[in-house]
């Protein structure tokens, strides 16, 4: 049992590691053991994510990398294999709302510009998995062994008021998480989805707390649909990724949505 959640010898892409969720998670994939390449645009965040991996004793590298580009994401693969070696392990957790496809009082959904929309579904469905899993999932398919793990939302299951964008961007990270399992189960390579509640991060921090701390009345009525009264913590991220990374951990397990949410989803009136 104390090495069902070892990943010696693992090398986890984690696409999105600059942020806060996907850097929990590198950093959680890293202390069970997996070299870990850290991928994103922003170079100073990528940097200091290796250092705090290698300052606990983990190995990490930093890879720019434009998710939306498949010529990035093929040069990127072949810079990865030449310094940390074969990737057995894809996490896909880029992606985020644009402001600009949020329902408003003063923009009703039939006012938002389709250009918006379907830049909205390039951010989190084309460049968070489709051309991720086109790039990463083949060669692992020719191996016979993989793990691939989509990051996608509570708003996938039930859609969120004003996020109409990213709520069906990201039901369809679930539908697509499911086909891919589908696909390539008789290769070896798995293929699952985390759907995290509601965690503080950048892109939706505004959302979440006014600008002395206190929360807004969008978090007060997400809280209060919260069975666990709280936000999520992105290290609670990081049990849900390690155990559908490990084969020896979940290695039945594939199609699957595994919710870390605080009873959001549990929860109606």
């Amino acid at each position: 049992m104390s090495n069902l959640f070892d990943l010696q010898g693992e090398v986890a892409v984690v696409i999105g590691a600059t942020g806060v969720l996907g850097g929990a998670i590198a950093e959680g994939l890293a202390q069970a053991g997996a070299a870990v390449a850290v991928l994103g645009r922003n170079a100073d965040r990528g940097g200091e994510r290796v250092r705090v991996i290698e300052a606990a004793g983990g190995r990490a590298a930093f890879f720019a990398a434009d998710a939306q580009s498949r010529e990035s994401l093929v040069a990127v693969r072949t810079a990865i294999v030449a310094t940390l070696g074969e990737p057995t392990i894809l996490v896909n957790a880029a992606g985020g709302n644009d402001p600009k496809v949020t329902v408003t009082p003063e923009r009703p959904f039939e006012q938002i510009a389709l250009e918006d929309w379907q830049a909205n579904f390039d951010l989190n469905l084309v460049g968070g998995v489709v051309l991720p899993c086109q790039v990463f999932g083949p060669p692992m398919v020719a191996r016979g062994k993989g793990s691939i793990i989509n990051v996608a939302s509570a708003s996938a299951r039930l859609p969120l008021s004003r996020v109409v964008a990213y709520s069906a961007s990201k039901a369809a990270v679930l539908n697509l998480t499911r086909f891919l399992a589908r696909e390539w189960a008789g290769s070896g390579v798995r293929v699952n989805a985390i759907t995290p509640g509601f965690f503080p991060a950048e892109q939706n921090r505004r959302l979440l707390f006014n600008a002395d701390g206190t929360p807004t009345p969008r978090a007060q009525s997400i809280l209060g649909h919260t069975p666990m009264k709280r936000f999520g913590e992105a290290q609670e991220l990081v049990g849900a990724s390690v155990f559908l990374a490990s084969p020896k951990a979940s290695g039945f397990v594939t199609g699957t949505d595994l919710v870390v949410d605080g009873g959001f989803l549990a929860q109606t009136i």
